[in-house]
């Protein structure tokens, strides 16, 4: 039974991660970083992502209240219950990642995505593509891992 739920309400790790739902693209020699081209890449990528996230958000709204069922046997009810809880972190993971997306687009619109917020060299299309959210360069993101590491050891 808390399977079913689980499939009904469209839980899936691909969704909560990462959409990848798009070709890679392609630069030719010699292009300018974050072109008109680039920038529509990465706008409708980080678009569609946030449109499917949405979605799931919907689905799961209308499948908590079709499953708003009373079960007389407790282990079934913790079985929901437990779905529940798992299915509403997850949601709350998309919130947040929903709210960057929506950074991501707004920075698209200042001019500023695919930029190192930390020292302003580029990202680059393959790690944007991979995590169109991101803020950071490479070297830059590997700095505050370590530097995030070292205050977890104090």
């Amino acid at each position: 039974m808390a399977d079913q739920a689980s499939q009904t309400a469209g839980i899936s790790p691909k969704n909560v991660q990462q959409y990848t739902a798009f070709v890679p693209y392609e630069p030719k020699p010699d292009e300018e970083y974050m072109n008109d081209a680039q920038i529509a890449h990465f706008q409708k990528i980080l678009e569609d992502w946030r449109g499917e996230l949405m979605a799931e958000v919907d689905r799961t709204v209308q499948h908590m209240q079709m499953e708003n069922v009373n079960y007389s046997d407790p282990n079934d009810r913790a079985s929901l219950e437990t779905d529940m809880g798992l299915e509403l972190r997850a949601r709350d993971r998309e919130r947040k990642l929903i709210r960057k997306i929506t950074q991501a687009l707004g920075r698209i619109k200042e001019n500023e995505y695919g930029y190192c917020e930390s020292c302003g060299v580029e990202i680059g299309l393959r790690r944007l593509e991979a995590r169109p959210t991101a803020t950071l360069c490479i070297d830059c993101k590997t700095l505050e891992e370590k530097r995030e590491k070292q205050m977890a050891q104090d």
